[in-house]
């Protein structure tokens, strides 16, 4: 079975992680963020050359708090019992900070759909996390 990208990353600095299972909420979402926005990135970058406060903004448009919302919902009914127990547990964190351009329901959402992210790429899931991914995006 090939290699998943967390356990290279560990690997090559002469680490190991936790089970995902031991993260926090907040640290899931943590992960989530950084991963989402690398995906993200590499599909608005795929599109071609441009300037990059045009990528920016593109990014922008998709990885916000009210766009990781829409992705949730269109997600939803694909995700599996535990799938939906880590949302909730990202969701329900008790974050002490908010998005500046965002709702608290919106930001506790994005949360929660960031958590499965993180938690779908610390588990090595990658297939997973990719094809949640590609079901939340809405249809250009």
């Amino acid at each position: 079975m090939a290699q998943s990208l967390t356990e290279t990353f560990l690997q090559a600095f002469g680490r190991t992680g936790k089970s995902a299972n031991e993260y926090s909420g907040l640290d899931l979402a943590y992960i989530g963020d950084a991963v989402y926005d690398l995906v993200i990135r590499t599909l608005v970058l795929s599109e071609g050359n441009a300037p990059v406060n045009k990528l920016h903004h593109r990014v922008s448009g998709i990885v916000k708090a009210e766009a990781q919302k829409d992705s949730l919902h269109r997600i939803e009914e694909l995700l599996t019992e535990e799938e939906q127990a880590v949302y909730r547990r990202g969701r329900n964190a008790n974050a002490h900070t908010t998005a500046k351009n965002a709702s608290v329901g919106d930001y506790r959402i994005a949360t929660g759909f960031e958590a499965l992210i993180g938690y779908l790429y610390l588990k090595g899931e990658t297939d997973r996390m990719l094809e949640l991914i590609r079901a939340g995006l809405p249809e250009d």
